[in-house]
């Protein structure tokens, strides 16, 4: 439809204020919002309507106009409920830029635009999914009545015969129609979305998980037709966009059914937004109590703050025996990147602490994560108290989100479920360290439980891999002091022990550092090392002699045995 169309219907209530020179643009979509920024969610087309939230003074109103027309829009309709009057230097911001501004009067809903507008640009592209604008007002209010996503998934179904679902980063299903995918469906998706989408291609991007083609749609960026985003933006929204997998090849789909399925990832976007807002409570909750803690509050006055979250966190319940505080961060190799890290940590800190098999948008009611500077921290509350640990510091049940009552996190298992997937979105450059705390049962623990999951976390980082973690378990063994060896000690210390032994091997293959592990490795049994080794305990005794004789140390002393250990666990 064309620009003109809408000021000849005056159920619209629409005024034009400048741009009549432009009106014969044509309109794809239409989008809503007061965000400072919006060009994420922008493909390029779209009427952009909005009430002027965003507006605090007359200097906001050019980068605003500015982003638009460099999106691309169509158009501009701007609500006068908020200010009275659209103000004047929005009007010559627009001309600046050539944008169609219009005025909406207070009494025109933006929903009755809105579903004007979709039903218009729906039936111009061959109306081969009219019942999705018929009832696209539902997907809007996103209540009880409104079924979120699934109504416009059901009719994909029941119209296109396509099936689709949701995906968050890490594959979990927040939505879909007819049969879930399954957890390890999902997640293989999410991975080569996650490493297409680092490649900087538009999508939709295609996938084969078990000889079946999909076709995967962002949700929040890199929309059909948009101008290719900055390596930057890529990184800093890979790790929290949501995505629309398609059971179908796109590759051959005419434009007005790719259109069409942009316009729905538009559609679900609101969703997205919703949740977003629903999260703002909670993660203001987190910074209120993160920001007592580490200036020192006193116990009194972080324990009122926590009675005020529990509530909030645990509805139903009320009162949180017992806390634990689990710390996140998202690092890029780049230099001078303006990726937010601390924000990209959060996101993912929240999708982390959600079980895998719950489904829906709502399932991290119980989540509370704040940033600061480059990491994320989440306090999350347990309603009983933790299963008590085996000798190994494991816990009993070994869980890896709070949604089972009562159960504690474990470092290990929060990232088994998700781990593919975020190492294909942080590429060869990224990298995600997360450190998790003891339970504790009081206002006083939680300082001590913050700076022993920030200990774990640097524990986590001195690992290989993209994407690792450690629990408070591992900060009573000697590991939490090998991470702080600065580099140059390592190497050294290492060398000094270890180089004469691989010198001696590599000339004679004597197989003296094989043996030196195997060795400490029985504590110092001859008999049961010589039958690990399958050699006879005269020579083993000989190999161990002449690792004594190449180093200088005696390997019956308890002082040069934790020496040799170390050497081999630094190296």
């Amino acid at each position: 439809m064309r620009l003109r169309a809408l000021l000849d219907t005056e159920a619209l209530g629409l005024r034009l204020l400048c741009g009549e020179d432009e009106l014969d643009r044509s309109v794809r979509g239409v989008m809503t919002t007061d965000l400072r920024d919006p060009s994420r969610y922008l493909s390029g087309g779209e009427l952009v309507l909005t009430g002027l939230a965003w507006r605090r003074d007359a200097s906001d109103s050019e980068p605003f106009i500015r982003i638009l027309a460099n999106a691309g829009v169509a158009g501009l309709a701007a609500g006068e409920a908020e200010l009275g009057a659209v103000p004047d230097d929005m009007v010559e911001a627009c001309l600046r830029h050539r944008l169609p501004l219009f005025a909406v009067d207070e009494t025109v809903a933006f929903a009755t635009i809105t579903e004007h507008v979709v039903r218009q640009v729906s039936g111009e592209r061959a109306g081969d999914l009219a019942a999705v604008v018929d009832r696209h007002r539902r997907l809007m209010t996103s209540g009880p009545a409104g079924g979120g996503p699934e109504v416009v998934l059901d009719l994909l179904t029941s119209d296109l015969d396509l099936r689709a679902w949701v995906l968050s980063p890490t594959g979990r299903q927040i939505a879909g129609a007819g049969e879930p995918l399954s957890p390890g469906i999902g997640a293989e998706l999410a991975a080569q979305h996650l490493a297409a989408t680092r490649t900087g291609r538009p999508g939709p991007h295609r996938a084969e998980v078990d000889g079946t083609a999909y076709s995967l749609f962002p949700v929040r960026n890199t929309g059909r037709g948009a101008l290719p985003a900055p390596p930057r933006d890529v990184r800093a929204s890979v790790l929290s966009d949501w995505l629309l997998a398609v059971a179908a090849d796109a590759g051959d789909w005419p434009d007005a059914r790719l259109d069409l399925l942009q316009g729905v990832t538009q559609l679900i976007a609101v969703e997205r937004d919703r949740r977003d807002a629903a999260r703002a409570v909670r993660r203001r909750l987190a910074q209120e109590v993160l920001e007592l803690v580490q200036t020192g509050a006193a116990p009194a006055e972080i324990a009122a703050r926590l009675r005020v979250a529990a509530p909030v966190l645990l509805p139903g319940v009320g009162t949180a025996p017992h806390w634990q505080v689990v710390v996140a961060r998202v690092e890029w190799a780049a230099e001078g990147t303006d990726a937010p890290a601390g924000q990209a940590a959060q996101a993912l800190l929240e999708e982390i602490l959600v079980d895998p098999a719950v489904t829906g948008p709502d399932s991290a009611d119980r989540i509370a994560v704040a940033h600061t500077g480059e990491e994320a921290i989440a306090l999350v509350p347990l309603t009983a108290a933790p299963p008590a640990e085996s000798d190994d510091g494991d816990t009993a049940e070994g869980a890896g989100s709070p949604d089972q009552q009562g159960t504690a996190l474990h470092a290990d298992a929060l990232l088994d479920a998700v781990r593919a997937p975020l190492t294909a979105g942080l590429a060869d450059d990224g990298r995600l360290t997360l450190g998790v705390s003891a339970a504790v049962h009081s206002a006083e623990g939680l300082r001590g439980a913050l700076e022993e999951a920030r200990h774990a976390r640097r524990v986590a980082a001195a690992r290989p891999g993209p994407v690792c973690a450690a629990g408070h378990h591992e900060l009573a063994s000697h590991v939490l002091l090998l991470p702080f060896v600065p580099d140059d000690v390592r190497r050294a210390f290492t060398a000094r022990l270890l180089d004469p032994l691989r010198d001696y091997d590599r000339r004679h293959r004597a197989e003296l550092i094989e043996t030196l592990e195997a060795f400490l490795d029985c504590d110092g049994s001859w008999t049961r090392c010589a039958a690990r080794l399958h050699l006879h305990v005269n020579t083993l005794r000989y190999r161990v002699g002449r690792i004594e004789q190449l180093t200088g140390r005696d390997l019956s002393r308890l002082e040069d045995k934790l020496d040799f250990f170390l050497a081999l666990r630094m190296s």
